[in-house]
């Protein structure tokens, strides 16, 4: 019986760790999950707790390895001789006392059949019909995902690159529904929304920009036949930037997001490439770094993907992967000319943190810790209202997190450049280039960061004592004083970031983003950035609670005016400004209610 359309088994198999032959059988999607092999053990808690220690102690990650092994070994000896005096099963006897699991087998990749000659033969034709194909053209991009993060940033920038004639944009209908009562207020069509996109990326009016129904979901994109007959004699890229960034979705949803709608942009760039006289150059598509999971022992290579031997932290990075294969075996078996582009976690604009309106992934936590203190500000004088906020604000502070742990985070300008780059260099063609940084900010600086930026004291919880312990207290006791949805947004938060915050994150390649899409050196500054998206978060968002795009967007223009009358005026980043001095200069310049300037912008430098 063949494997369901969506069955894991299309793309991994299960292998024996003693004989290496493929084990049958279906792979079941949670088995991939680094959950499934995680107890939680009291015993096997506390030992993750102890190695996360020792890495901080020591400053030797693999010095701290030897000691838990050898830890690791005595308990498995102790189990063995408790088993033998009691006639028990060691293996059963070790899970029971120390939470130490046997497992005799391991996943991979399916291998395709194409040798490293095949593949750098194949390869290095396609980069030579890129070329040829893309020398002396006007490009005219189709966009996938342009109402999302990173979308609205391409076409931002796209805005200012000559060799950019037209952006044709794929975009649905919305019906806009009461927040509360799901009422229906409004339709907007695609050209209603086509046009306040724009106006909320100060583009209103910009003729480069057209917008057209479709679904990535569906064949063809959805879209009509008399606009694909069209496109096929004009388009030249196709930019692929829309998925599901739910980390926790489940497996269907992120399946057929990620890597269904990877598979219809992939076959409907292909039909571009080979209809007749098309002037197609090439397919770009926009993956994560973490297509490699948790990898803790060696750098994420931009060159392969390898199933992680620590498994993935979520059904996205796992769909993610599979949307890479099926990238990579359009181009091998199809001859598809393709660019895949791998961001990291993708925050705020490294210079201004404007983000356009997005609340998810760092934003979220920011914006939580943020609105708590808020509430306890305003809190004061009712004492039973200020024992709760006091008791919400105690909860919103713990977070999961190992101090070492450090996160990639790469500012979306960054990201948004280099996928508008590979556009213009068609001897990206068949690589894969991961969108990141090489100088990633631990979990316990950007806690100083908060502390400093929001004076909010974030406690770091490990994050498997905080599955363990404080979530399920956290829970309890705001279950109890009927906080329900807030105990579940901040229990939504810390599964969410506990796979991110531990000790031995990856650590990914970087070089072929200055290489091959020609971005400049020094890569963004983390710090900088984390710090510019806290006062962003602050002042203009104040923290998510503008939820109107084109109010938003009206603040974020203002707010870029004034970062760029601190920077003309210093010479110096505005992230390096004291965040007291910075204060007070913003409290000089803003009515905070309104967000409106109290004395005119001062004029561009130069």
């Amino acid at each position: 019986m063949s494997a369901p359309e969506n069955s894991p088994n299309l793309y991994i198999e299960k292998v024996s760790l003693t004989t290496d032959e493929v084990l049958p059988g279906e792979v079941a999607p949670e088995e991939l999950l680094v959950t499934h092999y995680r107890d939680y053990h009291v015993v096997d808690t506390y030992a993750r707790s102890l190695m996360s220690w020792l890495v901080r102690s020591t400053g030797d990650e693999e010095k701290a390895r030897g000691i838990m092994r050898k830890v690791r070994e005595f308990g498995r000896s102790t189990s063995n001789v408790l088993a033998k005096a009691l006639g028990k099963d060691p293996d059963a006897l070790s899970k029971t006392l120390f939470g130490l699991k046997k497992r005799d087998y391991y996943f991979r990749f399916k291998k395709h059949l194409y040798s490293a000659e095949e593949i750098a033969s194949r390869v290095q034709q396609l980069k030579k019909e890129a070329v040829a194909q893309a020398r002396g053209k006007k490009m005219r991009v189709f966009l996938t995902g342009g109402t999302g993060f990173v979308g609205k940033e391409i076409m931002y920038q796209a805005a200012a690159i000559p060799e950019i004639e037209q952006m044709v944009v794929l975009i649905r209908p919305k019906t806009v529904r009461h927040r509360l009562t799901g009422e229906v207020i409004s339709h907007q069509t695609v050209e209603e929304r086509g046009a306040e996109l724009l106006k909320e990326l100060w583009l209103e009016g910009n003729p480069k920009y057209r917008f057209i129904d479709g679904d990535i979901e569906k064949p063809q994109m959805g879209i009509a036949a008399e606009t694909l007959d069209e496109m096929s004699r004009s388009i030249t890229h196709v930019i692929h930037c829309a998925a599901s960034v739910a980390f926790d979705d489940p497996y269907p949803d992120s399946f057929s997001a990620n890597v269904t709608g990877s598979c219809n942009a992939l076959q409907f760039s292909l039909n571009l490439q080979q209809a007749e006289r098309s002037p197609f150059v090439a397919h770009v598509s926009v993956e994560t770094s973490y297509i490699h999971g948790k990898q803790v022992r060696q750098q994420a290579r931009e060159d392969e993907v390898v199933f992680p031997r620590n498994f993935y932290n979520n059904y996205y990075e796992l769909t993610k992967a599979m949307a890479s294969l099926e990238t990579e075996r359009f181009m091998l078996e199809h001859g598809l000319r393709v660019v895949q582009l791998c961001p990291a976690i993708v925050i705020g604009d490294a210079r201004t943190g404007n983000n356009r309106g997005d609340q998810k992934v760092v934003n979220a936590p920011v914006n939580s810790w943020g609105r708590a203190r808020k509430f306890l500000k305003e809190s004061q004088g009712d004492w039973v209202r200020r024992s709760q906020a006091e008791v919400l604000f105690a909860m919103a502070k713990i977070f999961p997190g190992d101090p070492s742990a450090e996160l990639n985070l790469i500012p979306v300008d960054w990201v948004a450049r280099g996928i508008v780059n590979a556009t213009l260099h068609p001897e990206c063609i068949g690589e894969r280039i991961h969108l990141a940084t090489d100088n990633r900010i631990t979990a316990e600086r950007m806690m100083k960061v908060i502390r400093r930026e929001l004076r909010v004291s974030v406690r770091l919880s490990e994050p498997n004592l905080n599955r363990k312990l404080h979530a399920p207290l956290m829970t309890t006791v705001l279950t109890g004083l009927k906080q329900k949805k807030v105990a579940h947004a901040l229990g939504k938060l810390g599964s969410i970031f506990s796979g991110y915050s531990e000790w031995g994150q990856p650590v990914h390649q970087v070089g072929n983003d200055v290489d091959l899409l020609h971005l400049p050196l020094p890569r963004p500054n983390t710090e900088h950035a984390f710090c510019m998206l806290c006062r962003h978060n602050k002042h203009v968002q104040d923290f998510g609670t503008i939820k109107d795009p084109l109010e938003l967007s009206r603040r974020e223009k203002l707010w870029l005016e004034f970062i760029e009358e601190i920077e003309a005026e210093t010479g110096q980043p505005a992230a390096l400004m004291h965040s007291k001095e910075f204060f007070r200069r913003f409290t000089e310049a803003f009515d905070r209610d309104s967000f409106t300037r109290l004395k005119p912008a001062a004029l561009p430098a130069g």
